[in-house]
């Protein structure tokens, strides 16, 4: 039997982890698995070695107090990965962890190939990076075509599989009439994974909320949570008795309730490729404490948050960060935007323009997998 170790660092990461695994387990089925992960690599009969929660930090502050305990749970995995003696490392994003623990491993034992499933943003800051990969890695697997000139100029081995989040699914029609009533239009609300996030974005959201109720009555807005920040969210809602605001964690009913949302607020990150993707118009929103922004500023090199944006160098989708993302400023957007269907249009276009550039053939988990199967059967 040959062996795969999936090491995740998030939530994001856990779910891209399970639907590249859950193609490779189609293909062979010839192999052994253990991970750090979470509920959706747990569903495909993989365990993981420790709670995920334990490893989620966000932000050079909570990762600076953290220090002691993410060193520790570094050294724990490493420990753990070397017993287990996988064929394949096969490591997911939060290249904070995931390669900090991967460049310690190849120290240890250099015959097991390293895997990266996507590409730390060299882009955005510290392309010096790059270098010390080659040390480490492999292969690494790209997300966007624009990438692969930061890599090939190290020599680092790399294949484009396209964005996972674009990849199309057809599911069953789920009736949601219990959910949100048939007079109700969707406004959908991503306030991010992580609780530092959700502590952060969700009393703007539900201010934003609360502004609409003053003045609308025919929308439902619908909070896109994970499994394990559901309940958190849930709570700080029933508290405040919004009547017409749902939460949802199931990933088929929150596909359809985006599909069928007439505009989504969304937190900045890979989600909002998933919006796009359901040519759905949006906004972005983001903040962080004052500490961490500044870092931030002095550190990235592009102008954008926003993927689209940062592709396209102009602002399609708007963003509003720090500042600016308040309540006010959201309620203004949104309403200004439903009371211009030609601008929602126009940004769906460009948008869709945009993911052309960034599909691959097949799907990015296929893609991903056939990488994978090649190395465990060369």
């Amino acid at each position: 039997m040959k062996k795969i170790f999936i090491l995740t660092g998030e939530p994001s990461g856990d779910k891209l982890a399970s639907k590249v695994i859950s193609k490779l387990q189609k293909k062979n089925s010839n192999i052994t698995y253990s991970c750090v992960g979470g509920t959706h690599l747990n569903s495909l009969g993989i365990k993981s070695i420790f709670d995920l929660k334990e490893i989620t930090y966000i932000g050079f502050t909570s990762v600076f107090f953290n220090i002691f305990k993410i060193k520790s749970k570094i050294n724990k995995t490493v420990e753990e990965i070397i017993k287990f003696n996988p064929d394949i490392l096969f490591s997911v994003d939060s290249p904070d962890f995931t390669l900090r623990v991967a460049e310690k491993v190849k120290k240890l034992n250099k015959k097991i190939k390293t895997i990266h499933y996507v590409a730390p943003q060299v882009w955005v800051w510290r392309e010096g990076r790059v270098k010390k990969f080659k040390k480490f890695l492999d292969h690494i697997l790209l997300l966007f075509h624009f990438e692969k000139k930061y890599f090939d100029k190290e020599d680092i081995p790399n294949t484009f599989v396209g964005h996972p989040l674009l990849e199309q699914e057809t599911k069953n029609k789920i009736d949601l009439s219990n959910i949100v009533s048939k007079d109700k239009k969707i406004i959908s609300l991503f306030c991010g994974s992580r609780t530092s996030e959700v502590n952060l974005l969700l009393p703007i959201l539900v201010d934003f909320i609360n502004m609409m109720n003053a003045k609308f009555d025919n929308f439902t807005f619908v909070f896109h949570a994970t499994d394990g920040n559901k309940n958190l969210i849930s709570k700080k809602i029933d508290n405040i008795n919004l009547e017409n605001t749902e939460v949802i964690s199931d990933e088929n009913i929150k596909k359809q309730i985006l599909n069928d949302s007439i505009f989504a607020v969304s937190k900045s990150g890979t989600v909002s490729l998933e919006i796009c993707n359901a040519k759905v118009p949006s906004i972005i929103i983001y903040k962080m404490n004052f500490l961490n922004f500044l870092i931030v500023k002095m550190l990235v090199k592009i102008k954008f948050a926003n993927i689209i944006n940062i592709i396209n160098d102009k602002e399609i989708i708007p963003e509003l960060i720090q500042k600016d993302c308040n309540a006010k400023e959201i309620y203004n957007s949104v309403v200004y935007f439903l009371k211009n269907p030609e601008l929602m249009n126009k940004q769906i276009n460009y948008c869709e323009e945009t993911l052309t550039k960034i599909r691959s053939k097949t799907s990015s988990s296929d893609e991903a997998s056939s990488v994978l199967n090649k190395f465990l059967i060369g």
